[in-house]
């Protein structure tokens, strides 16, 4: 089972989010300050840790983070935090975390996250150059895309949209996502923009009577499930 730190010192958030993880699947431990997390971290073996950046009691989220990094530990750690200026985003990166998610989120957000750190922690692999799902392939030599045969022409954007569906098949993944990993956005103001690149790639995917390939999880995001 996957074992999860949350070092967060708001109690009702570290409830909620323990309550989502279970749901999951996840098995959960809780430490209210930056020093109980540390300990915590030392006496245990986390498969990720999902950590607040504003912390009480003299060590703060970024100073738990260091600590651990230099400490030697490599599990993947997504940062929780009000402050959304890029600059503090950064920080947050630079000192070692994986990923950071801007408060109040989406707890489908916080576990669509949380799936994509340890998917790729846990298989580490080269970048392939034949993407398949179902009755779909993407060649990412030639960037041609393959639906049962049939030669499908999609824009950049449309490719690069699809591709990361394919890297996250039967995964829900959020607008957020979406806009950090295909656009390369990091704050963005609403839009209807992936909604519209969705409903395109949609009707060049789906052949006439074929089963939709892109579906809309509502409140979340999208998900690929490609049937063979």
């Amino acid at each position: 089972m996957t074992h999860v730190l949350v070092v967060e010192d708001d109690r009702q958030t570290a409830a909620e989010i323990t309550a989502a993880l279970n749901d999951h699947g996840f098995a959960v431990d809780h430490a209210a300050t930056g020093r109980e997390g540390l300990l915590k971290a030392a006496a245990e073996t986390y498969d990720a840790i999902v950590l607040d950046r504003m912390l009480p009691n003299g060590i703060d989220g970024l100073g738990v983070l260091s600590t651990l990094r230099a400490a030697g530990m490599d599990a993947p750690v997504l940062i929780l935090s009000a402050l959304s200026a890029v600059d503090e985003r950064v920080r947050g990166l630079r000192a070692g975390g994986d990923d950071y998610l801007t408060k109040p989120f989406d707890f489908l957000e916080l576990t669509a996250r949380l799936d994509v750190l340890l998917r790729r922690q846990s298989a580490p692999q080269p970048r392939e150059t034949m993407l398949r799902a179902g009755k779909l392939e993407m060649d990412l030599l030639t960037h041609t895309v393959r639906h049962a045969g049939r030669l499908i022409e999609l824009l950049p954007r449309e490719f690069l949209l699809l591709e990361f569906l394919m890297r996250h098949v039967d995964q829900v993944v959020t607008r957020t996502m979406l806009f950090e990993e295909v656009w390369n956005y990091r704050s963005v103001e609403p839009t209807n923009v992936i909604d519209m690149h969705i409903s395109k790639l949609r009707r060049k995917l789906d052949s006439e009577g074929s089963e939709t390939m892109i579906h809309t999880v509502r409140g979340a995001g999208y998900r690929l499930h490609a049937p063979e």
